[in-house]
């Protein structure tokens, strides 16, 4: 069997063992079951309020409620566990079933409802939510909430700290559905807090406070520098004349010989003013054979 198949299996189980037990103990104020399968068999924990009616006279109720789980829903060697409810009036589902036969013995459902919540809040619950729907005092139905305290409804506490139980009362107009949420003494939620008088708190390290967008665009811009034409060619024209300093500069080179002796070369560098002669007499030679082809043409 695919393991999802096992998963809802196992579910589906659980609800029909979970049924079984509140038919069977209902008047032994049913509270709940946990189911864990071990090595040795099937370990069952029931919860309620009266166990001495679960076990019976010699455990013969045990016994019987053990023989027909065997061949019922085919558990091996199933363990029963009987725990006694320390607070009844905090365990949902044995409130709702109370509050369920309340409404059956023709309780009116606002006194039942109310007397039902007062009873779980004097038992030092944080906050209790019970919920009527059906047809409770007519025959249309309607939805009816009596709320005290602080409640959970969706979320991690919601499912971990908040106890729900069901109830059903079945009335000569039809069936009402009961649930009922409990938030028992104790339970730490996500939001509380406590606030310590004379506390004394660890120093932080402060950290410089930077500056905003608003005092950068306050401040004045830097200068942009300038791209044009004419910066440029100054700035070539700085660089030429550096190259030419360099270029007429000494350049002297310390060369060790084989005996470790210093000596100081001086290589002088060939100054341009040969170069520069020759370049003007070119230009003039080019300026007078211009002259000529003008005066040719004119001709």
């Amino acid at each position: 069997m695919a393991d999802e198949h096992q998963f809802i299996e196992n579910g589906l189980q659980r609800s029909q063992i979970d049924e079984f037990f509140a038919e069977e103990l209902g008047r032994a104020g049913y509270g709940g079951m946990d189911v864990a399968k071990t090595p040795m068999g099937t370990q069952i924990v029931l919860k309620a309020e009266k166990p001495g009616m679960v076990i019976g006279k010699g455990g013969k109720n045990i016994r019987k409620v053990t023989r027909e789980l065997e061949e019922r829903f085919n558990l091996d060697d199933p363990q029963i566990d009987v725990q006694e409810v320390d607070e009844p009036d905090l365990n949902a589902r044995i409130v709702a079933d109370r509050l369920a036969n309340a409404l059956e013995r023709g309780w009116y459902f606002r006194k039942a409802g109310h007397t039902t919540i007062d009873r779980i809040m004097d038992a030092g619950a944080l906050g209790a939510e019970i919920v009527l729907s059906g047809k409770v005092t007519g025959a249309r139905s309607r939805v009816e909430k009596f709320n005290r305290g602080y409640i959970k409804h969706n979320g991690e506490p919601a499912q971990e700290i908040v106890d729900e139980g069901q109830g059903v009362a079945v009335m000569k107009l039809g069936t009402i559905g009961v649930t009922v949420k409990i938030i028992p003494p104790g339970a730490k939620l996500p939001d509380d807090f406590e606030v310590e008088e004379d506390a004394d708190p660890e120093a932080v390290e402060q950290i410089e406070e930077t500056e905003s967008v608003e005092d950068l665009l306050e401040e004045e811009p830097e200068e942009i520098p300038d791209v044009s034409e004419d910066a440029v060619d100054e700035t070539d024209a700085l660089d030429e004349e550096v190259v030419e300093e360099a270029a007429v500069e000494a350049v002297e080179e310390e060369v060790v010989d084989e005996d470790g002796d210093e000596e100081v070369v001086e290589e002088e560098v060939v100054e341009d003013d040969e170069l520069d002669e020759d370049v003007a007499e070119e230009a003039a030679d080019l300026v007078a054979e211009m002259e000529d082809d003008e005066e040719t043409e004119e001709e």
